[in-house]
């Protein structure tokens, strides 16, 4: 378990046709979410979908950074950094 939590660099892209997570583009994951970037939703939309693919609650996944733009900083608790990384790949 990390202590600190795991940290993610998001590329999201509001307005796509799906919700998915993508392969790395440079240092950033890239994330896509049907969701509007409109109030939070995105964001919201962005939470969800990683909660889900992680199979954790949506209060382990933090919004720390990013919150009006499409680069975003994730933190991620109470997860392991392989589970992380088996569920990304396996989303990917």
């Amino acid at each position: 378990m990390q202590v600190n939590g795991i940290f993610l660099a998001v590329k999201l892209q509001p307005r796509a046709s799906k919700n998915e997570i993508g392969a790395a583009l440079g240092d950033e994951l890239r994330i896509k979410v049907t969701a509007p970037p409109v109030d939070a939703a995105a964001n919201q939309a962005l939470i969800e979908l990683l909660a889900d693919t992680l199979d954790c609650a949506r209060g382990q996944v933090e919004l720390i950074r990013g919150q009006t733009s499409r680069h975003k900083t994730i933190r991620l608790h109470g997860l392991s950094l392989a589970a992380v990384m088996r569920a990304l790949t396996a989303a990917a």
